[in-house]
């Protein structure tokens, strides 16, 4: 007798988009692919929030900008009922809709991307694909409830030093970070003291055309300047410079921007191990690399380079990663000397990069 393998369940979608042929055209790529199951469409966010706490689709796909509830809400409130992977897209990159985009990823969304063009587009392949790619692989990522917001606790005091650190003053801070990465910068770049004596450069794996909105959002979450990075700038402490699209970012031996067309590392350019392996070959001994939620492993073989050039290395820890992947692989190849949740990282690049 011969065992046939059953074909794999189709993988269950409700799409949340308020524009009638917008929302047919989603609905139209999802089920033209393969593999998917469009089982609800939603013409506004709250309808959205009631079709995934009753139909329990595998994946949330989600337009920003609706009515009634727009996208934020109809995410915070579908993270804190019936918690389920949600995929936004964004047709306008308009400061409101960038920014309420960054603030859905903060609720619990998992990634944003461009909203697929006309089929007379040139791009149009280009940006289905890579919805569809997105939507298979955070299908399968197994997101935790977020409880309604409720007032602060009363701050707690400042941990006392738990360490003995391998610096005496940090001059330079390379973080890389993929899905669920946004969330976890600003938690720590808000956690950051305005005086901080060290420069900060970003690799974050996001979709073109979103990074100045990043940069924009993030300068809201810190005290310190936020802004893309522009070739051949000198460092200035207490600046956070963020990779441009499709370019690789690094630093020079004269403390100044390097920004590259060099080829993807590990698929991906901006890529986190090129950062960390240019921060590793200039300043490695005055300097830290944090690697953050992310699917993957770029980054990893970058900070295990950053570390045997004698830098100080940081992975995030699983409890606290949407996406474990690129700090588990990290951690696989010894790359990282700690281990840590965001508040505690913040409060380590905060020792060892005091202002001068």
């Amino acid at each position: 007798m011969t065992d046939v393998s059953a074909d794999p369940a189709p993988i269950r979608v409700v799409i949340a988009e308020d524009s009638p042929v917008t929302r047919e055209y989603l609905k139209y790529l999802v089920e033209r692919a393969g593999g998917f199951e469009v089982v609800g469409v939603a013409a506004d966010g709250a309808a959205g929030v009631e079709l995934a706490q009753r139909l329990r689709p595998d994946v949330v796909l989600m337009d920003i900008q609706m009515p009634r509830m727009n996208g934020y809400e109809a995410t915070r409130r579908i993270m804190e009922r019936t918690p389920t992977p949600i995929v936004l897209v964004s047709a306008s990159l308009s400061r409101d809709e960038v920014g309420m985009s960054f603030e859905a990823l903060r609720a619990g969304a998992l990634t944003v991307l461009e909203k697929p063009v006309g089929l007379d587009h040139p791009q149009t392949t280009a940006v289905a694909e890579e919805m569809l790619s997105t939507l298979r692989l955070m299908a399968e990522v197994k997101v935790v409830r977020r409880w309604p917001q409720a007032p602060p606790p009363a701050p707690l005091p400042p941990p006392p030093p738990a360490r003995a650190l391998p610096m005496r003053q940090a001059r330079l801070v390379a973080i890389g970070a993929s899905t669920g990465g946004p969330a976890v910068l600003g938690e720590i770049l808000g956690g950051l003291p305005a005086g901080l004596g060290a420069s900060v450069l970003v690799v974050q794996h996001i979709a073109a055309g979103f990074v100045s909105g990043l940069a924009e959002w993030l300068g809201g979450q810190t005290p310190l300047t936020v802004k893309v990075a522009e070739a051949g700038e000198p460092l200035c402490a207490a600046t956070v410079y963020l990779a441009p699209d499709g370019h690789q970012l690094g630093v020079t031996r004269d403390q100044r921007i390097s920004l590259t067309t060099e080829a993807a590392v590990d698929g991906f350019r901006p890529s986190a191990t090129h950062l960390f392996e240019s921060v590793a070959r200039v300043l490695p001994q005055s300097s830290v690399g944090v690697l953050l939620s992310g699917m993957g492993r770029d980054g990893a073989a970058g900070l295990r380079a950053l570390r045997d050039a004698g830098g100080l290395t940081i992975a995030q820890d699983r409890e606290t990663s949407v996406i474990f992947g690129m700090p588990a692989e990290a951690i696989r190849l010894g790359a990282a000397a700690y281990i840590l949740p965001p508040e505690e990282i913040a409060v380590l690049i905060g020792q060892v990069a005091r202002a001068r």
